[in-house]
This record gives structure tokens, C-alpha cells and sequence, in this order.
């Protein structure tokens, strides 16, 4: 029997090439990481060496580390910005997933006119000036809650998730209402548990978002005691200002060692990176089966 086209075995020169193509998208992620962390662990004299970023290992240390856990304003900055996640992603899942079980419920008040509402939205904003004007009129001026509030709902994301809840077997829920059941029971109780993937897709997407945002606090808290870390690394690394509370320049030492800069500046982007760097790998298998079906189905 003739196999079809499409289910033809994949030749030699297929499987090179797309090994190839996986190996060179690899090293494009992994090496730019390497490099951050070891240039983080490297004295002043491997970076001269290396005029910059380090990609061989030489004079390693933890001094900037030492530095950074010992700086309470990095510190701070590293507590604000784990509540603020944490707070945020809590309170953008609840209103979140009320909003797509609202909006999926056909028989529910308005759901056609307030879906296409919130659709105009994804495409039609304000602007930065009315949006601060708003905010700052609510008292969210060097708020911490002006980091969490203007962000809390993405539209897409309420959309995404409805699509997954419309796809709800829906013999669950009127057993559910037969048993007596009401709408939050039947939220809470058979509609978010049989919908785990896109739930825990929907709290990555917002939990990267809150850990990565620094526009919100560059806008709204003038005060550097109130920054998240994320500010602290845009205002260090990409400015170029010198590193808060340090008091470190180029060539000073720190212990017995000439402590870099660029150490400094690449061991607060580690920091940066690691909470999702732990997290991911628990909810990836859930990534392309909660994005696929959401988008679909809706």
C-alpha cells in the first residue's frame, strides 16, 4: 500500500536540515543566556579580557551577588516586585475568569454587546496621557496599586478563555444545575477544574506580565523606594545610572576583588530571569493544549 504524500518517512537531507535549524535556535536562546550569567560570576579583569560579555570562564566569584543581597534597595525592589505578581496574577485570574464564564454563558445579560465592547478595545486605546490623567485622579500616583490596576484585564486573555469554557462539555453542567448547583458553583466547581491547561496558561501569560513590567512604575511611583526590580534593572542596565544604593564605580574594590559594573548589571538580570525560569518548565505541557483549544474553539 502507497503511503500518501503528507505521511511520507522524512528523507536524510529533511532530518539534517531540521536538526540543524533546532541546533542554530538553541544556541541563538542559550548562548545570549550563558553569557549573562557568566559575565554575572566574572571578575573585573575576565571582562576586560573579554572587552564586555563573557563567553569563557575565567576569575569567576560572587561578589556581585554579595553586593546585590546586601543592597537593601535591590532587596526592596525584589519583595515589591514578588507581591505585586502575586497580588496581580491573583486578582487578573478572578476577574478574568468571571468575565469569560460571563461572556460564554449565551443566555447571559448583554454577553454579544459587552464581548464586541471589550474586542474595540484591543484595538482602540486612549493613549499614555489620558491613561495617566485617569489613574493619577483615582489616587494611583505613587500607588504600588497604579503597578497592578491599569493592567489587571487582558482582553485577549478573557477571550482565549472563553473560547476554552464554551467548550465545556455541557452535559457536566446541567447534571450540575440538576443537582441544585448555581452559576458560581458551577464556575468553581466543574467548569475552572476541567479547564486547567488554559487556566494555567492564562496565569503565566499574567504572571510573566506583572514580573516583566516596569512602563506602569516609570509612570506612576516617582520614588526609587517603591520601584520593582524590573525598574531597577531598566534604569541600571539600559540608562546606564549608577547602580542604587552601591555606590560602586569602576575600578573600586569590593572584598579583595576589582568588582565590574557589567557584573553587577548581569547578576540583576539573573535575578530576573529565574522565577520564570522555575516556573515554566510546570506549566509548558499545558501551553499549546490550553492556547490551541482557547483560540479555536472560540
Amino acid at each position: 500500500m502507497t503511503r500518501p504524500v503528507w505521511a511520507e518517512a522524512p528523507t536524510v537531507v529533511g532530518r539534517a536540515g531540521k536538526g540543524a535549524v533546532l541546533t542554530v535556535v538553541l544556541l541563538v536562546l542559550v548562548v545570549p543566556l550563558y553569557s549573562v550569567v557568566l559575565t554575572s560570576l566574572s571578575d573585573q579583569a575576565a571582562i576586560n579580557r573579554a572587552g564586555g560579555m563573557v563567553l569563557m570562564p575565567a576569575g569567576l566569584t560572587i561578589e556581585s551577588y554579595r553586593q546585590i543581597f546586601g543592597n537593601a534597595l535591590i532587596m526592596r525592589s525584589m519583595v515589591i516586585s514578588v507581591l505585586v505578581t502575586l497580588i496581580g496574577t491573583l486578582l487578573s485570574m478572578v476577574t478574568t475568569v468571571m468575565c469569560a464564564y460571563g461572556l460564554s454563558r449565551r443566555g447571559s445579560f448583554a454577553h454579544r454587546t459587552l464581548l464586541m465592547t471589550l474586542i474595540v478595545t484591543m484595538f482602540f486605546g486612549g493613549g499614555i496621557i489620558p491613561t495617566f490623567i485617569v489613574v493619577s485622579a483615582l489616587g494611583g500616583y505613587d500607588s504600588y496599586w497604579s503597578l497592578i490596576l491599569p493592567s489587571a484585564i487582558s482582553v485577549f486573555n478573557i477571550v482565549v478563555m472563553r473560547g476554552f469554557f464554551m467548550n465545556t462539555a455541557q452535559d457536566l453542567i446541567d447534571s450540575a444545575r440538576l443537582d441544585g448547583a448555581n452559576e458560581w458553583r458551577v464556575l468553581w466547581s466543574i467548569v475552572v477544574p476541567v479547564s486547567k491547561p488554559v487556566v494555567a496558561v492564562i496565569t503565566l501569560f499574567y504572571a510573566v506580565g506583572y514580573w516583566n513590567s516596569f512602563f506602569n512604575a516609570l509612570l506612576y511611583l516617582p520614588d526609587n523606594g517603591k520601584w520593582p526590580l524590573q525598574m531597577i534593572v531598566y534604569t541600571y542596565t539600559l540608562l546606564g545610572s549608577p547602580t542604587p544604593g552601591t555606590g560602586i564605580t569602576s575600578g573600586q574594590l569590593a572584598g579583595h576583588q576589582a568588582l565590574a559594573p557589567l557584573s553587577i548589571q548581569m547578576a540583576v538580570v539573573t535575578l530576573t530571569l529565574i522565577p520564570i525560569l522555575l516556573v515554566y518548565p510546570f506549566v509548558q505541557r499545558h501551553f499549546v493544549k490550553g492556547m490551541l483549544i482557547g483560540a479555536i474553539k472560540g
